[in-house]
């Protein structure tokens, strides 16, 4: 089913000298809640669309698979999808181990402070290959742009993140669209997760904000070796991506960008 990521309501705008109405695009925002193996896991705030990727891509980057395979993923389990409008979104396994079910909705929060946050993602990640990555100042600079042809909902709404995976030439291979940056994350993950392309080594990672701790975790969970920020990073994601060994660059704008962990 083709769900609505935007809706057109009437506004009044005002250009300086006269106001006048006029049709203005919004972006949707939906609770979707998440299960894994029957266990509600999350409820996080999306825009509709590829809600089964980021059901995915979630529970991989948060590391509630371990070792299982995804064997089905699907709208509400127990009673018709149409009944949850569709946000409901149930996650199966071979055997992922049991799920400690979260309270609340999800936020740019992650739940533990500093070194701490860094010490949990060190006892289930490896550090990244040093050196595995050549890709260029100048290919990484170009990144946003080459993102911005595909960001169809942002040119109707302006009120979306995107996310996408990129090659070593920069070239955009999966691009998401999400009222939550983590969301769209997710969706890249999930999709490359369920099309058997993690770990995405040589590969990077685009956001269309900030970088903070959750999108250096899930860049480093997805195995991505550089993480790409159009805003400044946060003082823990730094700190984050040097424990990765995973290249971090910000403020990536305007054919210029910062290194903030160890150059490609």
């Amino acid at each position: 089913m083709t769900r609505g990521r935007s809706e057109r309501v009437l506004v009044r705008h005002w250009d300086g000298f006269h106001e006048q109405r006029r049709p203005d695009d919004l972006v949707v925002e939906e609770p979707l809640t998440i299960e894994l193996d029957a266990v509600t896991v999350t409820t996080t705030m999306r825009t509709p669309g590829h809600d089964f990727e980021l059901a995915a891509g979630f529970c991989f980057a948060e590391g509630l698979l371990g070792d299982a395979s995804v064997t089905s993923i699907r709208y509400c389990a127990n009673e018709p999808a149409a009944d949850t409008e569709f946000n409901l979104v149930t996650v199966e396994t071979d055997g992922a181990p049991p799920p400690t079910p979260r309270l609340g909705l999800t936020t740019s929060a992650c739940g533990l402070c500093g070194a701490e946050s860094i010490e949990a993602l060190l006892e289930r990640l490896n550090p990244l290959s040093a050196g595995s990555t050549s890709m260029s100042a100048d290919v990484l600079a170009a990144v946003p742009e080459r993102v911005r042809d595909f960001q169809d909902l942002f040119g109707t709404t302006g009120g979306v993140h995107a996310a996408a995976a990129f090659g070593p030439g920069g070239e955009p291979t999966v691009v998401r669209e999400d009222i939550g940056r983590h969301n769209a994350v997710d969706k890249v993950v999930g999709r490359m997760l369920l099309d058997g392309d993690l770990p995405a080594r040589g590969q990077g990672l685009f956001v269309s904000g900030r970088a903070s701790f959750e999108m250096v975790q899930k860049a480093w969970a997805a195995g991505f070796d550089v993480l790409v920020a159009v805003s400044a990073p946060s003082a823990l994601a730094v700190e984050t991506a040097a424990a990765a060994g995973l290249c971090l660059a910000g403020f990536v704008r305007d054919g210029q960008l910062n290194f903030y962990s160890p150059s490609a």
